[in-house]
């Protein structure tokens, strides 16, 4: 049996980029804002859950999956999120061939990072289908 790892479409799926100043905070936010832009999870605001704003935790509590997307070993957006009481999915730009510092933020390296997080399924969903952009 294979693992469905399909984010597309899922009901309340929230990511939470890191978005820090580095070159890889940057390129986690752009992969994060590819990923919403396509409908497959929508971004929320890692301040909100790291100043414990209630209603962003209350809205947190409802989502079905939270992804966190740090761009290096430090793991904020992670630790930010678990911090708060939630188990994230999580993702190290680091971990995925981005070097702090040496990562020129681009449409290539964008692409590149949302297909290793996404498995590859990256088009625009089409909210008129079940497929969605995992419909291949």
């Amino acid at each position: 049996m294979t693992e469905n790892n399909c984010m597309c479409q899922e009901a309340g799926v929230l990511i939470f980029p890191c978005s820090g100043a580095s070159d890889v905070g940057e390129l986690s936010d752009r992969v994060a804002r590819k990923m919403a832009k396509c409908g497959q999870a929508k971004m929320f605001c890692l301040a909100g859950i790291g100043a414990h704003i209630p209603g962003m935790i209350e809205s947190t509590k409802t989502a079905n999956k939270l992804i966190a997307i740090d761009g290096c070993s430090v793991l904020c957006s992670k630790k930010i999120i678990e911090h708060a009481g939630f188990n994230p999915l999580s993702f190290n730009l680091k971990d995925i061939g981005f070097e702090k510092g040496k990562t020129k933020v681009n449409e290539e390296n964008i692409e590149k990072a949302t297909s290793k997080i996404t498995g590859g399924k990256v088009e625009k969903a089409n909210l008129n289908t079940s497929g969605g952009c995992c419909g291949n």
